[in-house]
C-alpha cells in the first residue's frame, strides 16, 4: 500500500459504525484520508465504534440508506470521491426474522448507493462489500469462485446474491469498462469470508457469543458446531479492499468487477465452528462454559463454504497475513486489553501497525 495516496482524499464508508465499519474508519483516518461516515446507528451495545472513539475525526451521519433523498444530499455536499459500500443486515437468522427489512437495506440500500454514484460528479472509485455467501449453493464442496452464479438459500445470503447482480448491472449499463474514458469511475465488489477480530459485538455470530459468555460467566450455547467457514482476520480483508482501491483508481477497468477475499495458505483452510471453540477455549485458559445445541435447526444455514481466491492472490499478488491461530490470538487479546480497561482506541491502533509491519 501507498499510504500517500489516501492524504486527504475524502472517502464515504456506509456502515461506520458497525465492528468492519469502525476498523476500517480507524485505518484511513490514520492514513490521513477526509473520512465521512453513514450509518442507520450504532447496532450493539458495545460498540468498537464508541469503545475505540471512532467518531473522533471523522464526519458521522445518521439517515437510512433507504432514503434515496438524504444518499443524494450526503453525495451532494460531501463530493466523496472513493465510496465503500458496507451497511448492510449481515445475520442470517435475523434474516429470518425481518426479511423485508433484509432485502430492503441490502438490495434497495446498493440500488440507492449505486443511483446516487451514477448522478454524482466526485466519485471515481467504489466498492460494494458483499459476502462470500452471495453464490448458488454447490452441494459437492467445491471451492466458490468469481464466475459461479450468484443465489443464496436464505434471506440474508439471497439479498447478497442481489446486491452482486445489482451491482454487475449499474456497472454494465452505466460504469462500462469499455467506456471508462467517459464516465472515469471504477466498480469492485468484494466478497469477504468469515471475518473474526477484537471489538465486534454482533448478535448470534460465533466470537461474539464466546466472549460475552466469557465477561458474563454464563454458558454459551453453540449451533452448528461441524459448520465450516473460510475464517481471516479482520484487517486482512480490509487491507485488501484499499489495496483494491489503489489499483481502481490508477488503472481503471483493469481491476473491475467481483472479487474473493479469503484466507489463503495452507495454515488457513477453513475450519469447523468447533475448532474455533477449542481454540478460544485455550487462549482463555479453559474459562468458557461451552453447551453444543443438538439436533437439526428448523433455520437451514450451510454446513461448508469454501473460497477459491486464486484471483485475487494472482492479479493482486495478495495473500493473508496471519495465520487462523494468530487471528484468534490477536482477536483475544484485544478483548482482554478491553476487559484491563486499557485505550482502545490506541490499542487497536497499535494491532493496525504491527499488522502492517508485515
Amino acid at each position: 500500500m501507498n499510504h500517500n495516496f489516501w492524504k486527504s482524499k475524502a472517502v464515504l464508508i456506509t456502515g461506520h459504525t458497525g465492528f468492519k465499519g469502525s476498523w476500517l474508519s480507524i485505518i484511513l483516518k490514520k492514513f490521513g484520508a477526509d473520512v465521512i461516515g453513514f450509518s442507520k446507528d450504532i447496532p450493539t451495545e458495545p460498540s468498537m465504534y464508541k469503545i475505540a472513539n471512532v467518531k473522533d475525526g471523522i464526519k458521522s451521519i445518521i439517515g437510512n440508506i433507504n432514503d434515496s433523498n438524504h444518499i443524494n444530499q450526503v453525495f451532494e455536499e460531501n463530493k466523496p470521491e472513493i465510496v465503500i459500500h458496507m451497511a448492510a443486515q449481515s445475520i442470517v437468522r435475523e434474516s429470518y426474522k425481518n426479511p423485508l427489512e433484509t432485502f430492503s437495506t441490502n438490495v434497495i440500500g446498493t440500488v440507492n448507493i449505486l443511483d446516487a454514484i451514477r448522478n454524482s460528479d466526485s466519485v471515481k472509485v467504489v466498492i460494494i462489500v458483499t459476502s462470500d455467501k452471495c453464490y448458488r449453493i454447490k452441494k459437492d464442496h467445491s471451492k466458490y469462485s468469481e464466475d459461479d452464479p450468484m443465489g443464496g438459500y436464505d434471506p440474508y445470503s439471497s439479498s447478497k446474491g442481489c446486491a452482486e447482480l445489482i451491482t454487475s448491472c449499474y456497472r454494465n449499463s452505466f460504469f462500462n469498462p469499455k467506456k471508462f474514458g467517459k464516465h472515469r469511475v471504477s466498480i469492485a465488489s468484494v466478497r469477504a469470508g468469515n471475518v473474526i477480530g477484537g471489538g465486534d459485538w454482533g448478535q448470534d455470530r460465533l466470537l461474539p457469543d464466546i466472549m460475552r459468555g466469557f465477561f458474563q460467566d454464563s454458558t454459551i450455547k453453540i449451533r452448528n458446531p461441524n459448520a465450516v467457514r473460510p475464517w481471516q482476520f479482520i484487517l486482512d480483508p480490509l487491507i485488501c479492499y484499499l489495496e483494491l482501491i489503489e489499483l481502481l483508481w490508477k488503472e481503471g477497468p483493469k481491476y473491475s468487477g467481483g472479487w474473493n477475499i479469503g484466507p489463503t495458505g495452507d495454515d488457513n483452510v477453513p475450519k469447523p465452528v468447533s475448532w474455533i471453540v477449542n481454540q478460544i477455549e485455550e487462549l482463555l485458559d479453559g474459562k468458557i462454559k461451552v453447551e453444543y445445541e443438538t439436533g437439526i435447526s428448523e433455520l437451514h444455514e450451510e454446513d461448508y463454504l469454501e473460497l477459491d481466491c486464486s484471483k485475487v492472490k494472482t492479479e493482486l499478488g495478495w495473500q493473508t497475513k496471519l495465520s487462523l491461530k494468530e487471528a484468534l490470538e490477536w482477536t483475544s487479546e484485544w478483548y482482554r486489553s478491553y476487559d484491563e480497561k486499557k485505550d482502545m482506541n490506541r490499542f487497536s491502533i497499535s494491532q493496525i501497525e504491527r499488522f502492517m509491519s508485515l
